[in-house]
């Protein structure tokens, strides 16, 4: 079963919202942190990502930091920018880009079944990603940010959403970016019975998104559970913040590869040996977006100027859910044995551009700093959640999901 819990939440003031909710702390750098800051003194990257009010030169993982965190959150509750819920109570919030609509449930999700694998993973972390999110959780007493969860789709579970959404929503804009958020909040008692029955009828939830924010709540779970005596397994530190969407609503993009040189080869040279894997053809394209692959085990590659398509050949492609994975083949056949980058999470060489920016950045990396770039056909939910079923890991930079869930929509207290 999948258990979560209503909550007593913070939300904006909503004729604050649109300047309070946030990008993602991770999203970002802290210089286009500050400078987001700069005209906006409501903007909840002051809590998730408080660096931005120190100088250039301090330490943005020392004391100070977090202490100020947890500082600009009690403000923002005191002059009532995030004003409490009265009741425990769970939310729904639909993001609209373009043609891409997702309307998820906000709930408190269980550690224990997190740690269970009831709430199933396909990313590696890592530690010092994972200390920070800890020591801001645990020093601000609340899960600033939501973990991105999903689920097979229930009808029932759509229908009673479709059904709450036809009310009048509590909080509605569009954001600079053009995309538009909508939260509603769920009080009545009966309807959060059902949300809890239906839920509990799922066996598995799993992460799309959030993977160092899931394993920090973890974390804060098993150190105030070694300091609590009376413990009793319904403390607010049991569960986290998670917005929880249907499979069939979410958005993967492409996530592709730019490479700093070739690795000793020529262009001549790096084409024929990927020849011997793959279909390789030029193509030409009027608009870099036109060189898009068009299915899975196709790739573009974009090299001195030119575009070209690669078709993995068949005898290369595994019956395995990760090596089958189109991120998977570009490495094993191409980024690894022809360009030397055995391990893309540290390999400088290498860097990675989400689909979000469009193809026009693969042209523009490599008119700056870079020599080649793959465009990756994007990751299916089908491929997350039968690596996911398997316990096995994704490779590095497998998934972009968009649009990306705001922060301070929804905070929730660990009290």
């Amino acid at each position: 079963m999948s258990k979560i819990v209503p909550f007593k939440g913070f939300n904006p003031n909503p004729q604050l919202a649109e300047k309070v909710a946030s990008l993602p702390y991770d999203v970002m750098s802290t210089k286009e942190g500050k400078k987001m800051a700069e005209w906006n003194s409501y903007t909840f990257l002051r809590v998730e990502k408080s660096e931005i009010d120190f100088p250039d030169d301090f330490d943005g993982h020392s004391d100070p930091v977090y202490k100020k965190a947890a500082e600009n959150l009690q403000k923002m509750i005191k002059d009532r920018v995030l004003i409490q819920s009265k009741t425990p109570c769970f939310y729904i919030y639909k993001q609209k880009m373009g043609d891409v609509v997702q309307t998820g449930l906000v709930a408190g999700t269980s550690v224990e079944e997190y740690l269970n694998n009831i709430i199933k993973k396909h990313e590696l972390t890592r530690r010092d990603k994972e200390d920070d999110r800890v020591r801001n959780v645990d020093t601000c007493n609340a899960n600033t940010g939501p973990v991105f969860l999903t689920y097979p789709h229930k009808k029932e579970i759509d229908d009673l959403t479709a059904q709450i959404t036809t009310r009048n929503p509590h909080i509605d804009f569009v954001a600079e970016d053009g995309v538009a958020h909508t939260l509603w909040i769920i009080e009545e008692k009966s309807e959060v019975k059902k949300y809890v029955d239906l839920f509990a009828k799922i066996p598995y939830l799993y992460i799309a998104d959030g993977h160092h924010r899931s394993a920090a709540a973890s974390r804060v779970y098993e150190l105030r559970k070694n300091k609590n005596p009376k413990h009793r397994g319904n403390e607010g530190y049991c569960y986290f913040l998670s917005v929880i969407f249907p499979d069939n609503q979410l958005y993967i993009m492409d996530y592709n590869r730019v490479v700093k040189d070739l690795h000793g080869h020529t262009s001549e040279q790096l084409i024929n040996k990927i020849k011997e894997k793959f279909t390789v053809a030029e193509i030409k394209v009027s608009d870099p977006s036109q060189a898009k692959p068009k299915k899975r085990t196709e790739f573009s590659m974009y090299l001195d100027g030119k575009w070209y398509t690669m078709t993995a050949k068949k005898e290369i492609i595994p019956n395995d859910p990760v090596k089958s994975l189109d991120v998977s083949l570009l490495q094993d056949n191409v980024l690894a044995p022809l360009l030397g980058i055995q391990d893309p999470r540290t390999d400088k060489h290498i860097d990675f551009v989400g689909g979000i920016r469009g193809m026009k950045e693969l042209v523009k990396r490599c008119n700056e700093d870079c020599k080649v770039a793959f465009a990756i056909y994007p990751t299916g939910m089908d491929q997350l959640m039968a690596i996911a079923d398997a316990g096995q890991i994704m490779p590095p930079k497998s998934t972009w999901f968009e649009p990306k869930l705001r922060s301070g929509m929804i905070v929730r207290s660990l009290e």
